[in-house]
């Protein structure tokens, strides 16, 4: 590669980190925004959400198209190879992540009280701890993606095995109330549900931590 070909590969490299980072900036704001619908139950917020959905799917397939174009125009080797890699497979999971949001907004918006219903605040208070630590996980494989740092990455694993906890804690909470109020099974059911698009956040981003490790240390790493 000549040194004016490589100074334009590095930066259409730089651009496109650039935008990937930008993704994951949006993407992480619309699972806050999700988090926070759970609690709320605002079904404008979540309609929002939904409708929004295209801007990710629309900068998922932008940032693809870049990768495939760099790999083809300049055929990048070892750490560079690696990074474009990286983005190619993280991008996917963001986008996923974005989409489990989606979900998770909606749902949670459908599923509010009736006046006359008593509440489940065992479960919503494990939903508020969940979403803590989903988020926290998400935001942490972002920072590890942004430095580099395997370290951090590391940590994102240990999260994971927090937010399993907080899933079973739901299943078997689901599980104990539905003989005690089959007339709300299937509240109780949706309640789990979103559990369970939580916990998928949270394994898309303990994903993202593996695709570091690779980045970084060139290791295939599989928790």
């Amino acid at each position: 590669m000549t040194a004016g070909a490589s100074y334009t590969f590095h930066r259409q490299i730089d651009k496109l980190f650039q935008n990937f980072l930008a993704l994951g900036a949006m993407v992480e704001e619309r699972v806050r925004r999700a988090c926070d619908i759970i609690q709320s139950g605002d079904s404008e917020a979540a309609r929002e959400l939904v409708r929004t959905d295209y801007q990710v799917d629309e900068a998922e397939i932008d940032i693809e198209e870049e990768c495939l174009k760099i790999l083809a125009l300049y055929q990048p080797v070892a750490r560079d190879l690696r990074l474009v890699i990286t983005i190619i497979k993280t991008n996917n999971e963001i986008e996923r992540i974005a989409d489990y949001a989606a979900s998770l907004a909606q749902r949670a918006a459908s599923d509010r009280n009736p006046p006359d219903e008593p509440d489940f605040p065992e479960l919503l208070s494990d939903f508020r701890e969940m979403s803590h630590k989903v988020i926290a996980m998400f935001t942490r494989s972002l920072d590890a993606l942004a430095h580099q740092d395997v370290e951090l990455a590391h940590e994102i694993f240990h999260l994971d095995d927090q937010v399993d906890h907080y899933r079973n804690r739901a299943y078997r909470t689901v599980i104990q109330e539905i003989p005690r109020r089959p007339d709300r099974a299937e509240r109780l059911i949706n309640l789990y549900i979103l559990a369970r698009h939580l916990e998928r956040i949270a394994d898309r981003a303990t994903n993202i931590a593996e695709e570091i490790i690779y980045l970084v240390e060139g290791e295939i790493t599989r928790i």
